[in-house]
């Protein structure tokens, strides 16, 4: 696990990277090591990610009993959430092997996990308006939209400067990513029985 300085560095370098910036590259750590340590990110958004998780189980809850108890339907959220991060990875894996940007995975996969810590606490004010004044729908959906829309931008970037390849080939690794991420957050919405819920704790 790394320390709390190491993490502060992961998180500087992938906010570097969304800005563009390549010299984020040297505060991530390619290692064996880093690599696998890259997966504590999810620890580091899981306190965001589970105010996005009350608040929807909340809502769910009072629109439809027959979906089931709150703390169900806060299990199967979290499952869909964290699938949703891994699944790109895992199809990544299968395909970048076959590729002449192969060489690029470690940077993608370590630089891409620490960027999605970043950008859960950067979604955070939308799902955090939704569990503080339920009310304000209308005005926590648009937030949510601008903020999605800003963060895609953000791993757009991240993605550019970790593959290393041009813009081309980067947004292809990214839209590949992205709708591997999709295909698995409705697959298991369905499979688990939240088909057509707004994932407002998603990246």
């Amino acid at each position: 696990m790394p320390s709390f300085e190491e993490v502060q560095q992961y998180l500087t370098g992938a906010v570097r990277m969304m800005f563009g910036k390549s010299d984020g590259m040297r505060m991530l750590d390619f290692s064996a090591d880093g690599f696998w340590n890259s997966f504590f990110a999810m620890a580091v958004a899981l306190p965001a990610l589970m105010i996005g998780w009350v608040g929807l189980a909340n809502e769910l809850e009072q629109a439809s009993g027959a979906i089931g108890s709150r703390f169900s339907i806060l299990i199967r959220v979290a499952i869909i959430d964290f699938a949703a991060w891994v699944a790109p990875l895992l199809v990544l894996a299968a395909v970048i092997a076959r590729t002449r940007i192969a060489d690029r995975f470690v940077p993608i996969v370590v630089s891409g996990n620490w960027a999605s810590a970043v950008i859960v606490w950067f979604m955070l004010p939308a799902p955090l308006l939704r569990l503080v004044a339920p009310q304000a729908v209308e005005a926590a959906s648009l937030l949510s939209v601008l903020l999605f829309a800003l963060s895609m931008l953000m791993t757009w970037r991240v993605t550019n400067v970790a593959v290393g390849r041009g813009p081309a080939v980067a947004t292809v690794v990214f839209a590949g990513m992205l709708l591997s991420s999709m295909a698995t957050l409705f697959f298991l919405q369905g499979a688990l029985g939240l088909s057509g819920i707004d994932q407002l704790s998603g990246e």
